[in-house]
Parts: structure tokens; C-alpha cells; sequence
């Protein structure tokens, strides 16, 4: 009894902690343990990749509308300015921007738009086919018709787009339907790189003047609307020739 007390005096004088109790690991504290912060956690960080995400959607609808020039240079400082930001979310946008082929790095000057050469375009469009074009006849044979169905709001969406001559806006709605059509597949991986590619097929889009790019954006927005009846019909012969001149047209 005398040697219990002397043991239970010990541990007050040199504040010994208790053991964890059954359920804690032995080293480990639980919430309830931990101390609460002097000070709340610092913010600045998420606020910070809030607006670099911001940013980075306005760089890429920049790029894909022809408001930043394929061969120009632009500065973190100058585009900051532009968008009321700090050229830090900037540089780091058009970091993101450089390791997704839109843009060069040019030292201490900013930032060169990609010029995309036709050579270049139509190896995007091969590269593209090849993935998409077997996954999409797969499952032309295997997803039912009321699957497809859903999908026509999204190519609706690519058709008001490409009325409006909205670039930025269609190549988002582009993208979006053909996200839907390959998700079906299941295979997540395959939906980003595709996604991937398509991106940086829409930098830039095909030059020259509007009326012609809105002429070009309204034909192949009308190729997903088509292609989705095929699939809602099984036509496999009309799915096949649709999805082949889509991409060799170098569409969407």
C-alpha cells in the first residue's frame, strides 16, 4: 500500500503522462489528447490555389478563344494585372500550362504561346482515333440505348456553343461530351488521357476569321448529335464512318 502511494507521488512530481487507454495505439494520441492550437491553421494556401485554379481556366480560355496569340510572349506581372491578381497564381497556371504543351518557358521574360503546325494537329487527331475510335465501337454494342439518351443535353450544349461562336465555351462543351461518351467505358485512366489529348488539340483552334470557325464549330458539333443516334439505333456501320470523319477531320 505504502509503495503504491510512493509510486502514484512520483508520477505527480514529474507529471508523468498516463498510457494511452485500450483503443490508442502506445505513442499515438487521439484527438481528444491533442492540444488545441495556440492559433488557427493559416489559410493563405488554400485561398491561394483558389484563385490559381481560377486563373488557370481563364488562361485556357484565353488560349482556346485567340485572345492570347500562338507565338506571343506574355509576362506573369502584365497577365496578373489583367485578371487583379498577383503574378504568382500566374506563374503557377502557366507552370501547369507549360507541362500541358500550351506554352514555353522563355527566361526572364514570361511565357510563349504555343504555335501548333498542322503536322502537329493531325498527329493529336491519330494519336486521339486510335484511342477513342475502338473504345466508342465497343460500346456502341454494349451500352443500351436509354444510356446514350442521357447524353444528348451535353451534345445540345456543343451544338448552342457553336452557334454562338462561344470558342472557349465549345471546347469545354466538346470535351464534356466526349468525357460522358468514353466514361461509360469504366476506365478512368483512359478518360484522362483522352481528355489530355483533346486539350491540346484546342491550342489553338483553326485560325482565320470567325464566321469560318463558327462554320467549323457548328459541322462538327452537329457529328455528336449524329453520332449519338447511331449509338441509340446500334447502327455500327453509320457509329464506325461517324467517329472515323470526326477525327480525320480533326474536330472535336
Amino acid at each position: 500500500m505504502e509503495q503504491a502511494r510512493a509510486h502514484d507521488a512520483y508520477r505527480l512530481a514529474v507529471r508523468v503522462p498516463e498510457q494511452p487507454r485500450s483503443g490508442s495505439a502506445r505513442g499515438e494520441h487521439t484527438h481528444a489528447e491533442a492540444e488545441p492550437s495556440a492559433t488557427p491553421a493559416p489559410r493563405k494556401p488554400v485561398q491561394r490555389s483558389s484563385v490559381r485554379g481560377q486563373v488557370l481556366d481563364a488562361l485556357r480560355a484565353a488560349l482556346v478563344g485567340g485572345d492570347l496569340a500562338p507565338g506571343e510572349v506574355y509576362s506573369a506581372p502584365v497577365l496578373g494585372e489583367r485578371f487583379g491578381v498577383s503574378a504568382t497564381p500566374v506563374r503557377e497556371a502557366m507552370q501547369q500550362l507549360a507541362i500541358e504543351g500550351a506554352v514555353e518557358v522563355v527566361p526572364n521574360r514570361g511565357f510563349r504561346v504555343t504555335e501548333r503546325s498542322a503536322r502537329e494537329l493531325g498527329e493529336l487527331a491519330e494519336v486521339r482515333a486510335l484511342i477513342e475510335v475502338p473504345v466508342m465501337l465497343r460500346l456502341a454494342r454494349t451500352v443500351p440505348a436509354a444510356r446514350w439518351c442521357e447524353l444528348r443535353p451535353l451534345a445540345e450544349a456543343s451544338v448552342v456553343a457553336a452557334a454562338g461562336g462561344d470558342l472557349a465555351r465549345y471546347a469545354e462543351s466538346d470535351r464534356a461530351f466526349h468525357r460522358a461518351v468514353l466514361g461509360l467505358s469504366g476506365n478512368q485512366q483512359l478518360v484522362q488521357v483522352a481528355d489530355d489529348l483533346h486539350r491540346r488539340s484546342q491550342w489553338p483552334l483553326v485560325s482565320g476569321p470567325v464566321s469560318g470557325r463558327r462554320a467549323d464549330l457548328v459541322a462538327d458539333a452537329a457529328e455528336h448529335t449524329a453520332l449519338l443516334e447511331a449509338l441509340v439505333a446500334r447502327d455500327l456501320a453509320v457509329v464506325q464512318s461517324l467517329v472515323r470523319e470526326h477525327f480525320a477531320g480533326a474536330g472535336g
